[in-house]
């Protein structure tokens, strides 16, 4: 099976372009920016994301082009795709993409108008419009003095 979930934010505002011919089609083209945890070894100049390029075809691409912004949070769903050719230098160059089957947003416009950081903030999740300046896991903390035992513990 070849399927891959991604969440991340766009590095920059998809492209778009348009099949030629009579069943004309939209093509976008973006890369997601998808935060890698942090080794509790790694250096401070160590790359905290990886940058997957994604291409969506027909109405996934027009939803593309109307909505996704630089910055966006959004969260992929695909298959990738790998591929070959050879430059104009005669060198072989080898691709792997996400084929998008569908993407949607994972946090609130206000949210994302905060700001993106590529390399690990976590401006918040799905439904919400602000959360605590304290708050920047998206958990809630545990008042104190609370007697009765957790759910899950």
């Amino acid at each position: 099976m070849n399927k891959v979930i991604l969440i991340g934010r766009l590095t920059r505002d998809p492209e778009v372009r348009y099949s030629v011919g009579e069943g004309s089609m939209a093509i976008a083209s973006y890369t997601l920016a998808v935060d890698r945890r942090r080794r509790q070894n790694a250096g401070p100049d160590e790359q905290t994301a990886d940058f997957i390029r994604c291409t969506a075809f027909g109405r996934t691409a027009e939803f593309a082009e109307k909505y996704l912004k630089k910055g966006t949070k959004i969260l992929v769903q695909g298959r990738i795709q790998t591929g070959s050719y050879t430059n104009k230098d005669g060198q072989t160059v080898y691709t792997t993409d996400v084929i998008v089957d569908e993407h949607e947003f994972v946090e609130s416009k206000n949210a994302s108008s905060q700001g993106a950081d590529f390399g690990g903030g976590n401006a918040g999740f799905s439904g919400q419009t602000s959360q605590p300046a304290d708050v920047a896991d998206g958990f809630m903390p545990i008042p104190d003095g609370i007697d009765e035992e957790l759910p899950f513990a």
